[in-house]
């Protein structure tokens, strides 16, 4: 399991498609433990770009802030599950929760 979090200075960016780049964190899905912790560069913002780009990266799950309805639907078709609605917290602390089932989400943060 691959999850890619959105983010600026070590925290969640609640705009997923404009974020500097992504903390990609490797998970066995056994144990639920982190393996590795790496961060990606974001492309230049072009829509329809990130869900090719992270998909070739290996990404398997997004969590983020807001992420507009055709961008969901991008990634749900190369096979990345998304969750959104993340608060902003440190990508760490973000993905622990995730992995523990004790993430909390709020109403999406994108309105396109």
């Amino acid at each position: 399991m691959k999850i890619a979090v959105p983010v600026a200075e070590g925290r969640l960016n609640l705009h997923f498609g404009h974020c500097a780049g992504f903390d990609v964190f490797t998970v066995d899905e056994q144990t639920k433990k982190v393996s590795s912790k790496d961060y990606i560069e974001a492309p230049p913002h072009e829509p329809g770009l990130l869900p090719k780009f992270l998909s070739e990266k290996g990404i398997t799950h997004i969590i983020a802030g807001g992420m507009g309805v055709r961008a969901r639907d991008l990634f749900t078709e190369r096979g990345i599950t998304v969750c959104v609605g993340a608060h902003p917290d440190s990508s760490d602390s973000v993905v622990a929760q995730y992995l523990a089932g004790t993430l909390i989400t709020g109403a999406n943060a994108c309105d396109h």
